[in-house]
């Protein structure tokens, strides 16, 4: 038994013998819970990633029909949208800086005089017009969207693709 200062006993918690903190078992159950996160973790993002590839495929496409539009009517002159086909590559005039991921199956729909080896344009023009055509992304799992470029306005919109 302890005494306090002032010689009266001291009133601990008799259920309490040590020091403050965690016990063994608490400490345990918590290292074994951030085990199964850290094991889980990475399951979890496997299974998201392709859905986020594909998303982030549809953007940067947009994007890059959106730059190639303000290119031509800044520039005055034609400027065309490239996807080559057989190396998965796409950009803007000779840049084909950025891949399609390999699980994205893509179909073009584009004027004939546009297309050469498996690699198709979509060309913009200073006035706004272009080309015109679409473009098709579908994933593994069938359901995918279009992105139509308007050849009046020369407009990108996107619409979902039926199964």
């Amino acid at each position: 038994m302890r005494v306090r200062p002032d010689g009266q006993p001291s009133r601990r918690d008799p259920a309490r013998h040590g020091q403050p903190g965690f016990t063994l078992v608490e400490l345990l159950v918590v290292l074994t819970i951030m085990g199964l996160l850290l094991v889980a973790a990475p399951l979890a993002f496997m299974q998201v990633r392709p859905t986020l590839q594909y998303h982030s495929t549809v953007r940067e496409l947009t994007a890059a029909l959106a730059a190639a539009r303000y290119q031509a009517t800044l520039s005055g002159h034609s400027v065309p949208f490239v996807i080559d086909l057989p190396k998965r590559r796409y950009g803007v005039g000779e840049r084909l800086e950025r891949r399609l991921p390999e699980d994205v199956r893509v179909d073009l729909t584009i004027a004939n005089s546009e297309v050469r080896d498996g690699v198709g344009m979509i060309r913009f023009y200073p006035g706004g017009g272009a080309t015109g055509g679409s473009i098709d992304l579908r994933r593994p799992s069938g359901e995918g969207v279009r992105l139509r470029v308007d050849w009046l306005l020369g407009r990108t919109t996107q619409e979902p693709l039926s199964q």
